[in-house]
């Protein structure tokens, strides 16, 4: 076996460089996969631009992982060699504290990150902790499922852990990143869709890909446009607009919620007490989820033929990957590739 390969990593805010690593063995409670895909996220901008307390360089970013375990170390029951996984961005939980012993896992208090606490998936290789890993489908390819472990269960948790029920109106607000495959989810789910974005040239994306309505917001107010469908049981804020968020909870309709999914840097959510008091409406947030709720993300996915809209770059093109991705240039989710 090649003992070294090749990753991308942070030396410094804002610099990513490609570098050759010597392999290491997995320890306790790990494995080592061999990347097959990783997907590039916003979030990944934590590591890159030095936006996480306490974060230390050099750093490998990258927590849409897909690969095969090439190795298994001691302590990692349950897996075998050549198996494919995915790695999310929790990478595992700490089993002990408050949260690990109620099973709340998303909300473990010493919750390992990864690309942040550990290596990431801008590599050839990576190693994982065992309680990390999910499961894949056979019939999901590694770049189509690399996005589903962070943007889908994102969407996923928020709409299936919902108030929402078969027949009820969701609002999914943005259709990109993330909302092309919320808009998805929540047609498979049984709900009737609305999706809302700017502008009238995403009316038919919106509606291929499962909406029932759009609502363009440059054109009428989403609130209003809601209202006159009955209300929304729920608004999945996908588009990380906090000023644009504030203007929807509107249109709830009553004991409805806006979940969100996202946080821009426009200054806080407005919110006005008065519909959440006459009517009991709520804010709540959504974070991705577990290991197991990632396993539930991609079996949903493949058993509905719900796909993100990906597109690759090699991995050695990381650091222009990852600069598109933060100019909005990407359509919808950009996948690197060994």
């Amino acid at each position: 076996m090649n003992r070294a390969y090749r990753a991308v990593q942070v030396t410094k805010p804002g610099k990513l460089e490609v570098v050759e690593r010597e392999t290491i063995e997995p320890g306790f409670g790990q494995v080592r996969i061999r990347v097959e895909a990783c997907g590039v996220c916003h979030t990944d901008a934590l590591t890159v631009e030095g936006g996480f307390p306490g974060l230390t360089y050099p750093r490998v970013p990258g927590h849409e992982v897909i690969g095969k375990i090439e190795a298994v170390g001691s302590g990692a029951q349950g897996w075998k060699e050549g198996q494919r996984v995915g790695v999310g961005f929790m990478a595992g939980h700490c089993g002990y504290c408050e949260g690990c012993r109620r099973g709340d896992f998303v909300n473990c208090r010493n919750q390992p990150i990864s690309g942040v606490h550990s290596d990431g998936g801008y590599a050839e290789m990576m190693i994982a902790q065992a309680s990390g890993l999910a499961a894949i489908p056979d019939d999901l390819l590694p770049a189509e499922a690399a996005p589903l472990l962070c943007a889908g269960l994102t969407t996923f948790n928020g709409l299936r852990n919902s108030k929402a029920r078969p027949g009820d109106l969701v609002a999914v607000q943005g259709v990109g990143g993330l909302g092309h495959l919320g808009i998805q989810f929540a047609r498979r789910m049984g709900f009737q869709v609305a999706a809302i974005a700017r502008g009238p040239e995403k009316d038919s994306l919106a509606k291929k890909l499962g909406a029932h309505h759009y609502i363009d917001s440059n054109a009428q107010d989403p609130a209003t446009a809601l209202q006159a469908l009955g209300g929304a049981r729920i608004i999945l804020a996908t588009a990380a607009n906090n000023k644009s968020m504030s203007s929807l909870l509107g249109g709830l309709a009553p004991r409805g919620q806006l979940i969100v999914a996202g946080a821009g840097g426009d200054g806080a959510i407005e919110v006005d007490p008065v519909p959440l008091l006459f009517g009991m409406r709520s804010i709540a947030g959504t974070m991705t989820g577990s290991s197991i709720d990632a396993e539930d993300t991609l079996s949903f996915s493949s058993l509905q033929g719900i796909r993100p809209m990906i597109e690759t770059v090699p991995l050695a093109n990381a650091a222009e990957g990852y600069g598109r991705m933060m100019r909005n240039e990407a359509r919808f989710r950009i996948v690197l590739v060994p």
